[in-house]
Parts: C-alpha cells; structure tokens; sequence
C-alpha cells in the first residue's frame, strides 16, 4: 500500500506531529494499561492478606473461648444448669463456619483447603460430643487438633500471601523493564521521525529562503525551483514569476541608461568643445565675467561627463559586458592627470591638496582606474569645506597597492556605513555644487575595484572626514591569467 505525502505545508506538519505523537501515546497507554494491571492485582493481594489476617485472628479467638466454655461445661455439667454454655459455645461455633467459609472463598492452594476442611470437620465432632455428653479426654484432644489445625492454615495463609508479594514485586519490575525498553526504543525513533521531517520540510524552505537571498542581492540569472509539498511549490512559482519581472525591470532599467548616457553624450561633447572654443578666444575675447561665466559652463559640462561615464560603466557591470584592458603604466603621471582635471575646482574652494605618491608601474585598466580616482576625488572636493584640505596617497605594502583618499569634511554618517557602495544610495550628508550626484559613483569604484581582484573600504576614525582606501593586488605585465581572467 502506496502511502501518499501530504498536499500542503499544514499536511505534512501533522504528519509528522502525528508519527511522533502516536508513539508516544502507544507508549503512555502501555504504561497505563500495565500500571492499572499491577494496582489491581496489588489491590487483590492486599484484600485477600487483610481478609486472611482478620479471618485468622478470629478463628484463633474463637478457639481459645470455645475451648474455654467447653471446659466450663464439663465440669459444672454435673453441678450446676449449663445451658447457658452450650447457647454460647453453639454461636461460636457458627461464627467458626462463617469464617472458615470466607478462607475458603480466598485463592488457597490444596493443602490450606484440606486443613480448613479439616478445621470445620474437627469442630463439628467437638460440638457434637458437648451436646452428646462425651468424655473429656476426647474432647480435649480435640481441642489441641483444632489448634494445630487452625496454626497451619495461618502459616499457610501466611506462606501464600509471601508468594504473592513476591510475584507482584516480580511483575512489577518486570514492567518496569519493559517501559524502560520502549522508552529507550521511543527516542531514537522520535529523533529519526523528527529528522526525516525537517529533511522533507527544511529542503524546500531553504530553497525558498536562497531564492530570496538571490532576488534581495539583485542575482536574477538562476531560475528558482522549489520541490516540496503544494503550497510551497506554488510559492516557488510565484518567486520565479517574481525573479523574471525583476530581470526584466533591470534589463529595461540598464538599457534605458545606456540610450539616455550614449544620447547626452554627443551634445555635450559639442558644448564642452563650444566653452572650449569660447576660453580660448577662437571666437574673440572674452571679459572677466563672461570668462567666468564660461569657466561655469565647462567644469558643469565636465561635471556631466562623469555622470554620463559612471552611467555607462554602471549599466556595463549590471549586463556582465564590461571587459578590463590591462596595461602596464605609471600610476603617478596618471593620478597627476586626474588632478589636474579639477584644479579650477581647487582653487575656487582654496583647497590644499596633500599628495604623498610613490612611482609605481602597475598593471591594471588604466581608464577604470582613473574614472575610480575621479570620484574618489570628486567626492572629496564636494563636501569639503573651502580651506580644507584633501590628501591622496599611493604606496606598496607587500604585494598590493594602496590608494587612499581622504578629506577634513564632515566625514560618512554614522547610518549610512556600507549602503554607500550601493547604487542610487546617497547618503544623508548634504550634497553641495550646482550638479548633484546619482549615487552610483561609489558602486561603480566598487564594481572596477573588484573586477581587478581587489577591495574599496570606508575606513572610520583615522580621518576628520571621510577616507576611502582601494587595496589593489601587484600584478606584472605578463600576468597572462590576469588576463584571461578579465577578458572572460
């Protein structure tokens, strides 16, 4: 017989609370049942025993008065009127039938019913002898045998009820063995039931939760498959069905930035040539003011150029199309370079640069490299405060590189911490300059960072304001597996 797993999550909990509960209760009626043998069968032995005792007591009392009325009787039976005596000793001796009947009614082996048959037969020829005027001699011998008679079915009783005790000790720790046994066996096989349940409830549920895992990371290229009872396949259904609407938001998010950065581009370009042209004087001097106005134009149009690039870098890390190209150069001519695109900035804001960078050749994509010193940089110049100070450093330490970035501003809030490598996250510092940001500048150092096998960090407490430190792995030109590793 096929037995058929249970539809539904709910199913299959009581399922498995009913095979570790039946066992159980198997094993409480078990209990009850040999517990509820043993009280009775304790309860008779203790009845029969009282019983025994009393009955034996009493024929003993008997015995020593009926004795003593027939004495009385034989020797005032020629002096004096003795009815009296035999109306006395007629009633114990009814009284000694009634309680030998009650022993007989007792479970007594063989030999005790024998000794009470003869106790009742040796008690009816006494009394018969009295009311027949026997001699003495007879009727006291008679009254020794109903003694020995009457002591051995005490010692008997007494014999039989040990022997029970005994049997009733032995059942019971045999019972006691036996729940013993089975709650030994009880647990185990509770233990193997509880882990067969979480095996056949745990699966799918962990299933479930790395689908969310994934889908809450942003992962959306493995499909969600959950085996498992109805409802929670059904569940799986709905994540996956989730899983593709979330791919194809992203897929049409990233193909409308690269559209929208590739179509600014081209404008752009033709108003930074056009301020250009205008600074150069290639269409007639300008004044102070309209220089400065220009000068506005440019470092806004340049402001620009960078969003629109750390767009489309962004939008190439979120297709997996963006490839590194490795070249070996000079890090120094190249962080140079990156200064010198804002030193207008600079010296409007009047702020000190403080450059501690070391000559180093590395091997790295030098574009991706520079766009992460931009907005490291353009970061550093944005929220710090005009006289402030930026520093920037370059140095090995071992067999890495180590660029840092730091400024004397108000520095990451406290809040923020590492949700600033997300993109579109901007932090809750005040963002000053005409252009503000699209929070993606940091995700994107992450993205090329990382591409290069190395890590960005917001290091705390070393700085007044904020301080990024990239940590980049040496690599030499002929690094071929550096190679094929970026390319692929």
């Amino acid at each position: 017989m096929k037995v058929r797993r249970p539809r539904t999550l709910l199913g299959m909990v009581l399922m498995g609370l009913a095979f570790v509960t039946i066992p159980l209760l198997v094993a409480i009626g078990n209990a009850m049942i040999k517990l509820g043998q043993l009280a009775a069968e304790s309860g008779i032995v203790l009845s029969d025993s009282a019983t025994a005792t009393i009955e034996n007591q009493r024929l003993s009392n008997l015995l020593e008065r009926m004795e003593r009325n027939g004495r009385q009787y034989l020797s005032l039976q020629n002096v004096v009127s003795t009815s009296d005596l035999l109306t006395i000793y007629d009633g114990d001796q009814a009284a000694l039938e009634a309680s030998v009947g009650v022993l007989r009614t007792l479970p007594v082996e063989t030999p005790i019913r024998d000794q009470l048959a003869r106790l009742s037969s040796i008690s009816k020829d006494v009394h018969r002898m009295l009311r027949s005027g026997s001699t003495d001699e007879a009727i006291v011998e008679r009254f020794g045998m109903l003694t020995d008679a009457t002591r051995a079915v005490a010692d008997g009783m007494r014999t039989l009820t040990n022997a029970r005790l005994a049997t009733l000790q032995e059942n019971t720790r045999s019972a006691q063995q036996e729940l013993a046994w089975l709650s030994a066996a009880l647990i185990p096989g509770t233990l193997v039931l509880v882990g067969l349940f979480l095996l056949l409830v745990g699966r799918p549920l962990r299933q479930i939760d790395r689908a969310i895992r994934e889908l809450g990371e942003g992962d959306f290229g493995h499909p969600i498959t959950v085996s498992g009872p109805h409802d929670i396949e059904t569940l799986g259904r709905q994540l996956e069905w989730l899983r593709h609407r979330l791919k194809e938001s992203t897929d049409e998010k990233n193909k409308f930035l690269r559209h929208m950065s590739h179509e600014l581009k081209t404008p752009l370009a033709n108003i930074r040539e056009g301020t250009e042209l205008l600074l150069d004087g290639s269409v007639g001097q300008l004044d102070i003011q309209q220089q400065e106005v220009t000068s506005i134009l440019r470092d806004n149009g340049v402001k620009l150029q960078k969003l629109i690039e750390n767009l489309l870098t962004f939008s190439a890390w979120q297709t997996h199309t963006a490839s590194l190209e490795l070249a070996e150069f000079e890090l120094k001519p190249m962080v140079f370079s990156v200064l010198s695109q804002h030193r207008l900035v600079l010296s409007n804001k009047k702020i000190k640069l403080q450059l501690a960078i070391s000559a180093i050749n590395v091997v790295a994509d030098e574009g991706k490299l520079k766009l992460v010193l931009e907005n490291l940089l353009s970061n550093a110049i944005k929220f710090t405060p005009s006289g402030g100070t930026i520093n920037v450093g370059a140095a090995m330490r071992g067999d890495e590189l180590f660029l840092d970035v730091s400024d004397n501003g108000p520095g990451v809030h406290p809040d923020d911490g590492d949700r600033i490598f997300e993109a579109f996250y901007q932090g809750r510092r005040p963002q000053g300059g005409p252009v503000g940001g699209t929070g993606i500048g940091l995700s994107v150092d992450a993205e090329c960072v990382q591409a290069h096998g190395g890590t960005v960090a917001l290091l705390r407490g070393q700085e007044p304001g904020a301080h990024f430190q990239v940590r980049l792995p040496l690599r030499r030109a002929a690094d071929k597996r550096l190679r094929a590793v970026a390319n692929g």
